[in-house]
């Protein structure tokens, strides 16, 4: 397979990416994209019998839109993405302290769960950024039986306070938790890395 054929596209103007997690940062680097990082703020409160797939996409749209409108210049392309983990139909957003971190992985132990990611993507236009794509992906993740002890030592690695969920698939020992997943791993990581890159080639050709 050539090089070519294997290659992130290259933008049509600089592409902004409207988050400041280093993982997402990271992913977009690796796959070739020159990305300036301009996080977005933005309410994050649920509307009201709002699904938590709903939220992740609204969420994406918001800031992207934000940062557009703020920071872009025509023809720019943002990118915003929003993940969270759900269970019973209930999104977990970042434990708020050690104790919701708890609470949050023995809620997980021994279970399946769906981490689903909201992604926006949007081209600047004569200063009036229109939202050109909008989409979600949704990855099962199951839980091995989680002890008492493994949770305690966990949270006291400090791992889970920034994370959904409170724990990270990609971190030294959010990675022991996982018995196996269903999908995409770099969703449950923050961002579908492959199918972000198809969705720019798609915005951009």
């Amino acid at each position: 397979m050539s090089e070519t054929s294997t290659s992130a596209p290259s933008p049509r103007a600089h592409l902004i990416l409207a988050s400041q997690s280093p993982r997402r940062i990271e992913l977009m680097r690796e796959a070739g994209f020159d990305v300036n990082v301009i996080p977005a703020d933005i309410d994050e409160t649920p509307i009201p019998d709002e699904s938590p797939f709903a939220l992740v996409e609204r969420l994406a749209a918001s800031k992207a839109q934000a940062v557009a409108a703020a920071h872009a210049q025509a023809g720019e392309i943002v990118l915003a993405a929003d993940t969270i983990v759900t269970v019973d139909g209930e999104a977990l957003g970042k434990p708020a302290d050690d104790a919701d971190a708890h609470a949050m992985l023995r809620r997980l132990s021994g279970r399946t769960h769906q981490v689903a990611t909201g992604v926006c993507l949007l081209r600047a236009s004569g200063g009036v950024p229109a939202v050109q794509d909008v989409f979600s992906v949704v990855t099962d993740v199951t839980f091995y039986d989680l002890t008492e002890d493994e949770i305690e030592a966990y949270v006291a690695s400090g791992e889970p306070a920034d994370k959904a969920g409170a724990y990270g698939i990609q971190g030294a020992g959010g990675r022991m938790l996982v018995r196996g997943i269903d999908g995409d791993f770099y969703n449950v990581v923050g961002l579908p890395i492959a199918e972000v890159v198809r969705h720019i080639r798609a915005l951009t050709a």
